[in-house]
């Protein structure tokens, strides 16, 4: 299958790649590995800039993101809270802020191969899903820039009432979280292909029978050499 003209001879190699392989069934991390930032750390201070987190709390979870990035809090704990902050609010609110910010801040920063591959994947009948430690409502509208419905996406999420947001956590799929999650969603069905770019996926990509690591960190950078997966720069 030939891929897009706008594509490099490297990037069409890397996805030709992928494509040869023929995967049924293929799981993506986001941010780092589809688009090239953090797009939960992003959106978290592109609301604040914003008000729409309202004080006392906007203090409180001000500070726990600096403990968090000092190392003092864990990242499934922090994930987990920067959804819960949201207890109150209109889920209809949060998707049309989701969407403006990810049209303004990340959509410039997608990974062109990495869209591109999601595109002819789906073109030959894979199933594609997204997992994610980030917010469902950002997570939603990124993945399906990339052909993924919402129904196929495992994403840090909340229950939400009549269209309120609660604070009771569902779900913060993050390190082995990422592959209870997949598994308690997808059960034994096998996992073709994966793809990740920290150490946060390394339990995910585990699961596949052909693990990519994307751009990766050198913690995951070192668990995929060991491992024999292949590594995949975008941009370099």
């Amino acid at each position: 299958m030939n891929v897009s003209q706008t594509l490099s001879s490297r990037q069409s190699e890397f996805v030709e790649s992928v494509l040869r392989l023929a995967p049924a069934l293929a799981v993506f991390d986001c941010d780092g590995t589809l688009w090239d930032t953090d797009s939960g750390q992003e959106f978290f201070y592109w609301e604040l800039e914003r008000n729409f987190i309202a004080e006392p709390t906007v203090s409180w979870i001000r500070r726990r993101y600096d403990d968090y990035l000092a190392g003092k809090v864990a990242e499934e704990i922090m994930c987990g809270e920067m959804v819960t902050i949201h207890a109150g609010m209109q889920s209809d609110r949060l998707a049309a802020a989701a969407r403006e910010f990810f049209d303004a801040q990340i959509v410039p920063r997608i990974f062109p191969e990495m869209l591109a591959l999601t595109k002819a994947l789906a073109q030959q009948g894979c199933e594609l899903w997204a997992v994610s430690s980030t917010n469902n409502w950002v997570v939603e509208v990124g993945a399906a820039r990339f052909g993924i419905p919402p129904e196929r996406v495992l994403a840090a999420c909340v229950r939400v009432d009549g269209g309120s947001v609660t604070d009771e956590l569902l779900d913060v799929p993050s390190g082995e979280g990422k592959a209870r999650a997949l598994r308690a969603t997808l059960g034994e069905r096998a996992i073709d292909a994966a793809f990740g770019n920290s150490i946060h996926d390394a339990a995910m990509l585990r699961l596949a029978r052909h693990a990519f690591a994307i751009k990766p960190t050198a913690e995951l950078d070192a668990i995929a050499r060991a491992q024999g997966w292949t590594i995949y720069r975008p941009g370099s």
